[in-house]
């Protein structure tokens, strides 16, 4: 079910991740995101590396994108910094539900895997939706991830 995207590596590979502050050394969040795109548009992990390049970052910010029909595909290396949360990337995992408000059941059934395969390598993390890891005015992913996680995983 996760698909990897060769173009992505090939583009996120353009850029040379070589210092020690490029790297996460401690996972301390899980962060689940939404794209805020319209929910009948089918984006995929190249399409979000696309939007992002054009906000003038470094490529894809998520370390895995969740397709409109449950598809899991790859973002950034989880070793490398994500640029999905402002403060907290260093320490840090994204995960990204495309859409906005109507997430489908394959991409919750997705989520949950994607959730347990990380908590599984990163016991010690704490699962966060982006709106409640820091003070922002973002309402992503919009929905309770807390009250989801609770009756889910």
């Amino acid at each position: 079910m996760i698909k990897s995207n060769n173009q992505i590596k090939k583009n996120l590979n353009k850029k040379k991740f070589s210092t020690e502050d490029d790297h996460i050394h401690i996972v301390k969040n899980l962060v689940v995101h939404c794209s805020d795109t319209n929910d009948e548009k089918h984006l995929d992990a190249l399409d979000i590396h696309k939007m992002h390049l054009s906000f003038g970052w470094d490529g894809i910010g998520y370390h895995k994108i969740i397709c409109r029909n449950g598809q899991i595909q790859n973002g950034r290396p989880e070793y490398w910094n994500g640029a999905h949360v402002y403060g907290k990337n260093k320490e840090s995992l994204g995960v990204c539900l495309i859409g906005r408000n109507n997430f489908s059941k394959e991409q919750f059934i997705s989520l949950k895997i994607v959730l347990l395969e990380w908590k599984s390598k990163y016991p010690n993390s704490k699962i966060y939706g982006h709106r409640d890891l820091i003070n922002t005015k973002k309402t992503c992913p919009n929905f309770d991830v807390k009250l989801w996680c609770t009756e889910n995983l």
